[in-house]
């Protein structure tokens, strides 16, 4: 089994890549803001699932499969820029949330939540250059000589720990904001939000693999 040096670099690494913004964060971010914690919790749900179906992909050596087909890489990154580029728009229509309504509307807040599961879930599967950067990075910190199933599993189940806890940072931060924030404040943070969704569809678009 892999040392405890190893796990603690591995550990350190992920927060690493955890705390960078990314879409799965900035939706964790803006469903924070649009629909409080319990839709924020569904769509970190979902973003959990994706990098966890992600990671598992890369364990059975489909990875390597993506890797090796420019065609289907490009078909995925195609599919991906597109849900970036229509989740950044709809961002950017949608108002903020006014607390007093959302309380209101309790019954329709389980639909939100379902939604925002949905959205976390497609972000997280639609990028082709996440699944390329599990398949270079988990393999580092895995002992070739020994079962690799239980090694990617610990990892796996190590990075989404992380992962998720980052993203309740960035919920929780996006409940506090509808608090004490103006209305014009949370409509600039979801504009930003969605600006970012479409910066991330740019740099995925032109986004080469190395020695491509």
């Amino acid at each position: 089994m892999m040392s405890l040096e190893t796990l603690l670099l591995f550990v350190l690494a992920s927060i690493a890549l955890a705390v960078t913004p990314g879409p799965t964060m900035l939706l964790a971010l803006s469903n924070g803001i649009s629909g409080g914690m319990r839709a924020a919790a569904w769509g970190i749900a979902g973003a959990s699932i994706g990098s966890s179906v992600v990671i598992a992909t890369v364990a059975l050596g489909l990875g390597s499969l993506l890797a090796a087909s420019e065609w289907l890489f490009d078909a995925i990154r195609v599919v991906g820029v597109l849900y970036l580029v229509w989740l950044g728009i709809k961002l950017w229509r949608t108002p903020p949330a006014d607390i007093g309504a959302a309380l209101a509307a309790g019954s329709g807040q389980p639909l939100r939540g379902r939604l925002a599961l949905l959205r976390s879930l497609a972000v997280a599967l639609s990028n082709p250059k996440s699944l390329l950067f599990f398949a270079a990075f988990l393999p580092q910190f895995v002992v070739t000589s020994q079962p690799q199933g239980p090694q990617y599993l610990v990892l796996g189940a190590i990075f989404v720990g992380i992962d998720t806890l980052v993203m309740l940072g960035y919920a929780t931060a996006g409940t506090q904001a509808v608090r004490w924030l103006s209305r014009r404040s949370l409509r600039a943070i979801n504009r930003g939000c969605a600006a970012g969704m479409w910066l991330l569809a740019a740099t995925l678009a032109f986004w080469r693999r190395p020695g491509a």
